[in-house]
């Protein structure tokens, strides 16, 4: 028998026309954030595209400034307004890209990648067009709501789409109420005309840079509960708003997440987001809508891995090509991260494509863990990059520390905590709808 021909090396192997391929093809190309998993749609691909492309030409460069100055984005949001990515969840019918909750976090995730702030601010933005279309348009309403809350909402749309202005969501302040364990203690006197605000939102993020600040208050009523939750939009000009205290955090430092104080905020009843009484509604049926801040989560991620296969090959731009990529130690490490990313990758695109009304108990408890797991996995694959990478990776020249500090971050932010997550996850798991345990047990 003829001997047969020894393997040829990836980097000798010849083309499908037998001449040697030309080295850029031979560089690491990062992938898809969905990886090769998913059939994209073809708004999915161009959203995609659009994302990737702002991200590495002109997020990414700009990254390192804003983390080091703790400023808002302000170019990378004229970039996607200029792109259209601030009208990604406003329906087509008001003259959006109409994206579903897959399209959207698949987005988030990309542009993740290449700057975390960014993503993570993004993500208040874009919760309102997301909450007051599709999600709303799942609740059971009223005719005289539904005939309401689409008067409001296109309002609300023509600020984004024609005027191109940017919202935020206020969650945190300083207590249970953003957990969804106690109503919030900002409060909404129905008066004439709308509404007059009294409360302060803490880690408000877009704080000074939105145009509206979507506040979320509590009926001011005797016996008010969670239920009697509202949510309105707070032009940032109107007297009795103001926004104090510094931002100097850990990470996520571009998302200026400052204090908002609001003083007899007078509020017209067209700034209204929802009709009253829909948030609590949409909290309970559309558990989804709080699980899109961890798509930003994944892209850190994968962010953090395609620089370590870029750094181990010798192709990080603006670096000496050395390679270390023939050490074994390197191989595992890398193989290592690979296995993470692969897992937080599954779960992601498990959670992406599980978002409906009415759930199911298994998809929620999914849910969670996803959520959970996202945030972890994250900051657990900055840590191998940062070791994998060695000393350089501690330098700020180089995006791994920010990736870092950024990632760590996940796990702290509300209304989903690491620590809510595995409460949750533990009670529900054990206990159904209504249960409880008997006195003599206890």
């Amino acid at each position: 028998m003829p001997s047969e021909s020894p393997p040829r090396s990836p980097a000798t192997a010849p083309s499908p026309a037998g001449a040697p391929e030309p080295a850029a093809v031979r560089r690491y190309q990062p992938p898809s954030i969905a990886g090769d998993y998913l059939v994209l749609t073809p708004k999915q691909k161009q959203l995609l595209a659009i994302a990737a492309e702002l991200g590495r030409n002109k997020f990414a460069p700009r990254a390192a400034q804003i983390d080091r100055d703790a400023v808002f984005p302000f170019e990378n949001y004229a970039d996607m307004r200029a792109a259209g990515l601030l009208k990604i969840c406003v329906p087509e019918a008001y003259g959006g890209w109409g994206a579903d909750f897959e399209t959207y976090v698949l987005v988030a995730a990309e542009i993740g990648r290449h700057c975390g702030s960014t993503a993570l601010t993004l993500n208040m933005h874009v919760g309102t067009a997301m909450w007051t279309g599709a999600i709303a348009d799942d609740l059971a309403m009223t005719p005289d709501q539904r005939a309401s809350h689409e008067l409001h909402r296109a309002f609300h749309y023509q600020r984004i789409v024609q005027g191109g202005k940017v919202y935020s969501q206020s969650f945190s302040e300083g207590g249970a109420a953003a957990a969804g364990k106690a109503p919030f203690g900002s409060l909404a006197k129905p008066v004439a005309g709308g509404y007059l605000i009294n409360g302060k939102k803490i880690f408000a993020s877009l704080a000074g840079a939105a145009d509206y600040y979507g506040i979320l208050c509590t009926l001011d009523k005797p016996g008010a509960t969670m239920r009697d939750s509202l949510y309105l939009a707070v032009d940032k000009n109107l007297p009795g708003v103001s926004v104090v205290g510094d931002w100097d955090p850990l990470g996520m430092r571009g998302t200026v997440s400052r204090t908002i104080l609001l003083k007899d905020v007078f509020v017209p009843e067209i700034e209204r987001l929802m009709p009253e009484g829909l948030y609590a509604q949409a909290a309970t049926r559309w558990p989804h809508m709080f699980a899109t801040l961890s798509p930003t989560y994944m892209g850190i991620a994968q962010g953090a891995y395609d620089f370590t296969v870029q750094y181990l090959r010798g192709e990080v731009p603006h670096m000496p090509p050395v390679k270390r990529r023939m050490y074994q130690t390197k191989q595992i490490a890398v193989a290592e991260m690979k296995v993470k990313l692969e897992v937080t990758r599954a779960i992601f695109l498990q959670n992406a494509r599980a978002a409906r009304v009415d759930p199911s108990k298994e998809i929620r408890l999914g849910l969670l863990a996803a959520h959970y797991t996202l945030m972890e996995n994250a900051n657990d694959i900055c840590r191998m990059a940062v070791r994998t990478c060695g000393g350089q990776a501690m330098l700020k020249s180089l995006p791994l520390e920010r990736m870092y500090r950024d990632s760590r971050c996940g796990s702290l932010m509300l209304p989903w905590t690491a620590e809510l997550c595995i409460d949750r996850l533990g009670r529900e798991t054990l206990y159904e709808a209504g249960e409880q345990d008997e006195p003599d047990v206890l």
